[in-house]
């Protein structure tokens, strides 16, 4: 082989591997991570407080995206995606932003284990106390910060529940969590490892620092049902009963039951009386409210599919309500005549309880979101309403004007159930997003004022369910918030 013909072939071979793209790739990787190599020993561990995504987007932003690989810029190569079936242990998209979720729900605890959350920059006691002093501050404006600061502070303790069957409660799950009007009592609904639901009441009183020990009383007649809703009733007193939306099981159709607290022992001495459990047959609940309107006195509503209906406990008298959806939320009003109900349909209506089911006279109210509602509550001057939906939005309606005023943003939902809490005493707004974060805003500017990581692996079965309560265990309780997740029961207590 001569020199010209051994040259000419070296030439072809050079640009046969610049037009392959894959070598193209190669190299330009190669040169990236070179050019990468110098500054990222500078910059010390900075990716790693960025978790990447599932692109690598984030750990490295100047490799390409190819279909069917994920880049790993811990160990800067490719790696292919393996479909979900058939793998001991595939690398998939979802695996991927699972252990991202995890990486940053870890740092996120270990943050909070070592400072104090700053709920604003330059945001302390002594330059509150200093503008209020100079009538910078009001009253009103000085006790909202107060108490934006406080939230800020708040530190998670575990509190040991006691019970009678202590083997239950190692077992146990936590399904949902509901604190009565005065926060006296917990009432909580539990998965059961054989199947189904077990209720219990959980007495609040005995919640004091530094021990935080309460009782678990529980009720064993009353299990195997999975829980649909649930709301306080006040049939013979304040929150005398618990109202169930119950599923069916086997043969057994669903039903919406009036449990009485009293049925648990000694959850409330001294004031409940044995009662009668009260069964309706009422299949197919979504939703449920009890009435303090005394337009609507010792009446219920459920949200059916595509109706709703409104049924008085003592007299037995029934009104059905029809819809173009199913009812998913909702809440009467207290001294307006009106129940308000979220749709799956995005609608939200009020109907007039002064006016009878026949016509179309009773809907009072017409407001829309673009998912399926999941929440609404009314503030206490009646003139607003606050609702989310499916598709993770929060909107606070002014009733008057049909008109959102203001929009709260950050929480994540794309098709689960989950409730809206609010806090006017306090001034927030509370809700666990799917992506199991406890998220606070303030109820007046709409900014976001903490987001709390669960203490458990974010996963479907274990979003958090929270109580929050201005007087938590009571009257001379302090403020502060309950979470329920697995088998444990947190509080975050203000310092």
């Amino acid at each position: 082989m001569n020199k010209s013909s051994w040259q000419s072939r070296r030439r072809r071979g050079r640009r046969s591997h610049q037009q392959n793209p894959w070598f193209r790739l190669r190299d330009s990787d190669d040169r990236s991570n070179s050019r990468a190599a110098r500054p990222a020993q500078d910059s010390g561990n900075h990716d790693d407080e960025s978790p990447s995504t599932s692109s690598g987007t984030a750990g490295a932003s100047s490799v390409p995206e190819l279909p069917g690989f994920y880049f790993d810029p811990e160990k800067k190569r490719y790696f292919r995606l393996l479909p979900g079936h058939n793998n001991c242990n595939p690398l998939t998209k979802e695996s991927i932003r699972q252990k991202e979720m995890e990486s940053k729900r870890l740092q996120l605890l270990k943050e909070e284990d070592k400072q104090k959350k700053i709920a604003r920059m330059g945001f302390n006691a002594i330059s509150m106390l200093r503008k209020s002093q100079l009538g910078f501050l009001n009253v009103s404006n000085y006790c909202h910060l107060a108490h934006e600061l406080r939230l800020s502070c708040m530190e998670r303790k575990k509190v040991q529940v006691r019970s009678l069957d202590p083997s239950a409660l190692a077992s146990d799950r936590f399904n949902l969590i509901l604190a009565d009007t005065n926060s006296d009592r917990l009432f909580t609904v539990n998965d059961v490892k054989v199947g189904g639901s077990k209720y219990g009441i959980i007495n609040l009183q005995s919640l004091k620092t530094p021990t935080l020990k309460v009782f678990m009383h529980e009720n064993l007649y009353f299990t195997n049902r999975k829980v649909n809703s649930v709301c306080w009733a006040s049939l013979n007193h304040l929150d005398s009963h618990i109202l169930l939306c119950l599923m069916g099981l086997a043969e057994t159709p669903g039903c919406t039951t009036l449990l009485p607290a009293s049925l648990f022992l000694n959850s409330h001495p001294g004031i409940d009386r044995p009662g009668m459990l009260c069964s309706f047959r009422i299949p197919g609940a979504w939703s449920c409210a009890w009435s303090l309107n005394i337009q609507a006195n010792n009446c219920f509503s459920t949200g059916l599919s595509r109706r709703v209906l409104l049924t008085n406990v003592v007299t037995g008298h029934r009104q059905s309500f029809g819809t173009s959806s199913d009812v998913l939320a909702q809440q009467f009003a207290l001294m307006a005549p009106l129940l308000f109900n979220g749709c799956r349909s995005g609608e939200i209506f009020a109907i007039d309880l002064r006016c009878g089911n026949q016509g179309k006279g009773w809907k009072a109210t017409h407001l829309f979101h673009d998912s399926a509602v999941t929440s609404v509550r009314i503030l206490q001057d009646e003139q607003c309403l606050m609702a989310s939906d499916m598709a993770g939005k929060i909107k606070l309606w002014d009733l008057r004007t049909t008109k959102c005023i203001r929009q709260y943003e950050g929480h994540v939902n794309k098709y689960a159930y989950l409730p809206l809490h609010v806090h006017e005493e306090e001034g927030i707004l509370m809700a666990v997003g799917q992506d199991c974060y406890t998220r606070i805003w303030s109820l007046h500017d709409a900014r976001l004022l903490r987001t709390i990581p669960s203490p458990y692996p974010a996963s479907k079965a274990d979003i958090p369910s929270v109580a929050f309560s201005s007087r938590l265990g009571g009257s001379r309780g302090a403020p502060g918030l309950l979470m329920a997740v697995g088998q444990d029961l947190y509080c975050y207590s203000y310092s």
